[in-house]
């Protein structure tokens, strides 16, 4: 294929190239990757000033999605890549292969870097989805925080910078500038914009902005280092339609759900909860239909769902389904019910079901959530079981509504009623969903119940 670049796009690949470190904050479907890429063969083929990239990426994306971006472009095709993926011995070969482009999965990172003494080969950087290093006492994050000398080039990618909290900004930016936007340290960046939130004492558990002039100050202050776009504004995409189908609890299931509040313990003691995010993760189970006991056996509550998706399937005849879950019961029931299914697991079944070889796709939204084009393949989303997560939500709804999608995309919700469910439909329409919302919805369940 011929690339033919947006405005948008060619701005971007500009920046990438005049400047050494930079943040594309572009929204999910704006092209993230090509625009990399592009700016990527320039420098080393055209303006000959990086010989050696490595890029950072979640594990599905290190495998093949940077490489088959590669190969659906006709001016990048001469891109040469190696995969840094496998065995010790197997990640050690591909580092010392001759390519240009080095990928490897983010959970290798702290390998790498000690692999080759902190001296990496590579002058520059690439991080895909850099809120995986949003956590500055993470291992990946301080080993790579070593090496950052080695680059004459940082580039960081990812269409939500702050999921959470403008507390998840700091790490990210400091890859690019060593603290120069907003404070060389952890401390300095909190004490200047942040205030204490929750807190036990002298214990500090979060932190909210000073004010509101406080986030506009860290927006002016990284504004020189980032550009952002959201892509509303760039892609006229068909119309996304929410729909949320809800479902009630039978009286048996409903009573042991009730139990589980009420006592915080189910099936003669089997089944215990020692604080809000266990509750949180055994009523969200339970709502789905199964739930596991403290031995890890699978108790079966009931099928509404599963009978949910069923009417979806007869009513959607011949259209492919993407059905994101929850829990492995969540997965085992749903292959024993929908036979033809297939679970998410490799490249090739990305490939399949963008051939239209795929009636239902069973998958986990961490497991798809970045750079995974599944758009070619339908247009119709079941949320089978619900997540938390903010980011993992948008990022994995943003698999089929991106560019290139020609259909109005559905996004079901399967919720059930009187249950936590609802507190985590009602958490994701007001954007606030996350850990704080998840032990506020539980304390609000138990004080109900």
């Amino acid at each position: 294929m011929i690339f033919k670049p947006h405005p948008y796009q060619r701005e971007a690949i500009r920046r990438l190239e005049e400047r050494g470190h930079y943040g594309l904050f572009l929204d999910m479907g704006l092209g993230k990757t090509v625009i990399t890429l592009t700016a990527i063969e320039n420098l080393i083929y055209d303006r000959c000033e990086v010989s050696r990239v490595l890029i950072i990426a979640p594990k599905k994306v290190a495998e093949a999605t940077w490489q088959n971006e590669a190969k659906k472009w006709e001016h990048l095709r001469g891109l040469r890549f190696s995969t840094i993926i496998g065995t010790a011995g197997e990640r050690s070969i591909a580092a010392s292969r001759e390519a240009d482009c080095y990928v490897i999965n983010r959970d290798n990172v702290v390998w790498l870097c000690e692999h080759f003494k902190f001296m990496l080969p590579f002058d520059m950087v690439v991080i895909d989805e850099s809120t995986s290093f949003k956590n500055p006492a993470s291992k990946r994050f301080k080993a790579l925080r070593k090496c950052l000398g080695e680059f004459s080039r940082v580039i960081i990618l990812t269409g939500t910078p702050a999921p959470n909290t403008f507390m998840d900004l700091w790490s990210q930016i400091y890859l690019l500038d060593e603290g120069r936007a907003l404070g060389r340290t952890i401390t300095q960046y909190r004490d200047e914009y942040f205030k204490p939130d929750r807190r036990n004492g002298h214990i500090v558990y979060s932190w909210k902005l000073r004010s509101e002039e406080s986030g506009r100050a860290i927006t002016e202050a990284i504004a020189p280092v980032c550009m952002s776009l959201k892509s509303e504004d760039y892609i006229n995409l068909p119309p996304r339609i929410d729909n949320v189908i809800t479902l009630s609890m039978e009286k048996s299931a409903r009573e042991k759900y009730d139990s589980l509040m009420k006592n915080l313990t189910l099936f003669d003691g089997k089944l215990t909860v020692a604080n809000a995010a266990a509750l949180s993760n055994k009523l969200l189970q339970m709502a789905n239909g199964c739930v596991y006991t403290d031995d890890s056996h699978v108790k079966w509550l009931h099928s509404e769902k599963l009978a949910a998706i069923s009417d979806i399937v007869e009513q959607n005849e011949g259209k492919p389904i993407l059905v994101f879950y929850a829990f492995k019961h969540d997965l085992a029931r749903l292959r024993a019910i929908f036979t033809e299914a297939r679970v998410l697991d490799s490249a090739r079944t990305v490939e399949e079901w963008n051939e239209g070889k795929i009636s239902m796709l069973l998958a986990h939204p961490a497991s798809c959530a970045y750079g995974i084009n599944l758009q070619a393949g339908g247009n119709v989303i079941v949320w089978y079981g619900l997540t938390w997560s903010l980011e993992l939500y948008e990022q994995a709804n943003a698999r089929l509504y991106r560019q290139g999608q020609s259909e109005p995309v559905i996004v079901h919700h399967l919720v059930m009623d009187e249950t936590i469910d609802v507190h985590v439909m009602r958490a994701l329409k007001a954007k606030k969903a996350g850990q704080e919302e998840l032990l506020a919805a539980v304390r609000e369940i138990i004080k109900k119940g």
